[in-house]
């Protein structure tokens, strides 16, 4: 392999950053390149925060397990500075050499499971679920008003227009408990449309980046 993949570099962290930096600087890189935000972006910048986007997952899943970093750490430290990159692609071509390494480590009698390259749009709701569920909640209570409308319906049918309240209101609670016990956050996020996420994603990066720098388009 020509290069390699720095991922300290990636998440603009030291080597000696703590599991808690790892995350922290995840959400920021990830937030910063996430291809959603970029509304406006070209298809070329667009595919560009693609690769970005599932470079710093990359990282982040190897770098936030004790395992996998110090298996990455042993090959980082035999490579030398010219060889190492924050080059997204780099990650392509090293992550398959990387997860065939714990699958023989697996096989071998350790405890590191078969790695996979993670889907980069699930690591990002995995790490952002606690910050997400309010905001897709506020998007997209969608089971809240088909209660409502169907419940309203129904009660008119039944009882005219005081059926129709009645019916409403249960319709509408019967949908909000429908909305908290159903799809998880991950699930819902995903099927959301382009201007949803792009919404929900400059309200994640105004609380993690900070309000001056969540209208920032860079990668």
């Amino acid at each position: 392999m020509s290069t390699f993949p720095d991922y300290y570099a990636l998440l603009n962290i030291d080597s000696s950053a703590t599991t808690n930096d790892v995350r922290q600087a995840y959400k920021k890189e990830s937030l910063r390149c996430h291809p959603d935000r970029l509304s406006n972006a070209t298809p070329v910048e667009r595919q560009r925060a693609t690769e970005k986007f599932q470079a710093v997952a990359d990282a982040y899943f190897v770098l936030s397990d004790p395992d996998r970093r110090k298996e990455y750490d042993t090959l980082r430290a035999a490579r030398t500075f010219n060889e190492r990159t924050a080059d997204p692609g780099a990650s392509s071509n090293f992550f398959s050499q990387f997860a065939s390494m714990f699958a023989g480590a697996a096989a071998a009698g350790g405890t590191t499971p078969n790695a996979q390259r993670p889907d980069a749009e699930g690591v990002f709701t995995d790490v952002f679920e606690e910050l997400l569920r309010p905001e897709v909640q506020r998007i997209v209570p969608w089971w809240t008003w088909i209660g409502s409308a169907s419940g309203a319906g129904l009660g008119f049918i039944i009882a005219n227009v005081p059926g129709l309240l009645v019916g409403g209101y249960a319709g509408n609670r019967l949908g909000a408990i429908r909305d908290a016990k159903g799809k998880s956050v991950a699930v819902v996020f995903s099927e959301l449309g382009g201007s949803q996420k792009a919404e929900i994603l400059r309200a994640l990066a105004a609380k993690v980046l900070g309000s001056a720098a969540a209208g920032a388009q860079t990668f």
